[in-house]
């Protein structure tokens, strides 16, 4: 009760910036429905209530969710509100506060990864939910932060029956913070190979594709860009709110005899240069693409990418060196080159070797502890 009014204390001290904050594109339905329950109402009643943070996430579970049947998903981002609810019925999950009126029971509780939010956790087992934290991960550069907090979630993992951790050092990491019944079972990222959607005719030319690029790592790959008349670029931004920040980045880069268009321009895909600015493309580009330059990994800050999704096709892949949050998908592909923005157009003409997925997870494995 004590926790339940300090957040509204919370809320109420930061609603005035959460309310202008919530005009910027980015966020524009999920703060509202999250701080303000604006068109955010109670879930249906599910047997299985997953909670996940963004795309990525929502991508990951969703063979689970065919797999399990009834189950309803509560999300933070945007995008995973858009992908989530293509397969389920999809809330965005509301702020602290709000949780003991809005929660509707469910059997099971699946929190992804890292969404630890201790009245999520907590309003479950009250209303007797088996509580589970799936793909469980505690990564290196935000480990130190979680043990200043360690009194927090000692107290949090009080309320969490079963862990599903990626690794043994997750495993240990979180069972210094306070958890119990920890079992490793694996990244699930890695159990969940997202399949095409549609199947495009590789041109007669070498695909390369920058991936799941983030702010500055565009305008420093293409600071040294060294196509030649045989290769086809694709760039394709995390977020779709830059798109259009990309596109200028990419007219100024380039010279004027290159050939440029927009994925969404449906012109064919007969320029050099391409940018994918639409979601939901990616996956079906690396099944035609012969090299992968995979982003969030050239900027400190944000930890890398899945590389999986590419590895299944065989894809060469280059990447940064900050990897942080996904060192253990990393470690299941062999074949990945690592390279910095000064290096990577020599690499890309250097003797690569295509990748390989080396451990994949049993998915079977985790309905089965989820079932219990």
């Amino acid at each position: 009760m004590i926790y339940t009014l300090f957040t509204a204390l919370l809320l109420l001290i930061l609603s005035p910036f959460l309310w202008l904050l919530s005009f910027k594109q980015k966020f524009v339905r999920s703060i509202k429905a999250r701080f303000f329950l604006f068109k955010n109402p109670k879930p249906k009643f599910a047997k299985y209530h997953f909670h996940l943070c963004s795309f990525g996430e929502a991508c990951a579970i969703e063979p689970l969710v065919e797999k399990l049947g009834d189950c309803r998903v509560s999300v933070i981002t945007q995008t995973g509100f858009d992908r989530a609810s293509r397969y389920a019925d999809c809330r965005f999950l509301p702020f602290e506060c709000f949780l003991p009126f809005w929660w509707v029971k469910a059997d099971v509780l699946i929190v992804f990864e890292a969404e630890l939010w201790l009245n999520l956790f907590k309003v479950a087992k009250l209303n007797r939910s088996k509580t589970i934290l799936l793909n469980a991960r505690i990564s290196d550069k935000s480990y130190k932060n979680y043990l200043r907090f360690k009194f927090y979630y000692k107290y949090l993992f009080k309320y969490v029956d079963l862990v599903l951790a990626q690794s043994d050092i997750d495993k240990d990491r979180l069972s210094r913070l306070g958890a119990k019944n920890i079992k490793v079972v694996g990244n699930i990222k890695s159990a969940n190979l997202v399949k095409p959607s549609k199947r495009y005719v590789k041109p007669d030319k070498r695909v390369i594709i920058i991936a799941s690029s983030h702010e500055n790592e565009e305008i420093n790959l293409l600071k040294n860009l060294n196509l030649s008349p045989n290769d086809q670029l694709f760039i394709a931004p995390r977020h779709p709110e830059r798109f259009d920040s990309v596109y200028k980045i990419i007219k100024d880069s380039i010279k004027s005899d290159i050939s440029f268009e927009k994925f969404s321009d449906n012109m064919g895909l007969r320029s050099q240069i391409i940018l994918v600015d639409t979601l939901g493309e990616l996956v079906n580009l690396y099944q035609i693409a012969d090299i992968v330059v995979l982003c969030g990994s050239f900027e400190k800050g944000i930890g890398g990418h899945n590389p999986i999704e590419a590895a299944q096709f065989g894809c060469k892949i280059l990447s940064g060196e900050y990897i942080h949050n996904q060192k253990d998908l990393y470690r299941a592909v062999s074949g990945i080159e690592f390279c910095s923005y000064d290096n990577v157009w020599d690499k890309l003409n250097s003797n690569l070797q295509n990748t390989k997925i080396t451990n994949i997870c049993d998915l079977n494995e985790i309905i089965k502890e989820i079932k219990g």
